[in-house]
């Protein structure tokens, strides 16, 4: 498995199903900042459809509504069209994730906490969903709302070196002691620059 960041603003994604499956799926969707949504449902029910606005319609998709897709989302892997719909996805050149049905999806969902622009995802690649719950949870506790401010204060100081001509070895080392010297994380050892030459290897 490779744990990848999409940027949802960059690529256009479409949620199709009804229900409370979908409704977790498109909060799931909205909080990662899926600008380019369109949302697809035969049924959808008051809830559905007051999450998803404008960006609903009222029908499945047609192969044509899957052309510029690159990540499509199924909700109820029981639905008749999760045997048809993806083969259209995956034609378009889309990836795609059916709900609780990891051996025919293309991609795991990870357990996220949300901190402003921190992303902490746990996966255990479809192992035991239970365990990554478990484990965001914990993890919810030990990086709490704090952290959306302290990430967006490393921005602005990291903006700041940049701008004196920092090179990334000294970025990462100054963004380590400015950490330490917040006493916000555990001290684990001071940062060490790699070896140049073990890169060649």
């Amino acid at each position: 498995m490779l744990p990848v960041v999409f940027d949802l603003t960059r690529c256009d994604v479409i949620l199709i199903g009804e229900g409370a499956a979908a409704e977790k799926r498109l909060r799931l969707l909205d909080e990662a900042g899926a600008t380019r949504l369109k949302v697809f449902g035969a049924a959808p029910g008051d809830a559905l459809a007051r999450l998803a606005g404008a960006r609903l319609h009222r029908r499945l998709p047609s192969r044509n509504d899957l052309v510029s897709a690159r990540l499509v989302f199924l909700s109820d892997r029981a639905a008749a069209y999760a045997a048809e719909i993806p083969g259209w996805a995956r034609d378009a050149g889309a990836l795609v994730h059916i709900e609780d049905d990891p051996a025919n999806s293309d991609l795991h969902m990870s357990a996220v906490v949300r901190r402003g622009d921190l992303t902490i995802a746990v996966s255990t690649a479809g192992a035991s969903p239970g365990l990554a719950v478990r484990l965001k949870r914990y993890l919810a506790e030990l990086f709490g709302p704090e952290w959306q401010t302290r990430t967006q204060e490393l921005r602005r100081e990291r903006r700041t070196w940049q701008s004196a001509g920092a090179e990334p070895d000294t970025l990462v080392r100054r963004t380590d002691e400015w950490i330490a010297t917040q006493n916000w994380l555990p001290q684990t050892g001071a940062f060490k620059p790699p070896r140049r030459d073990s890169q060649r290897h």
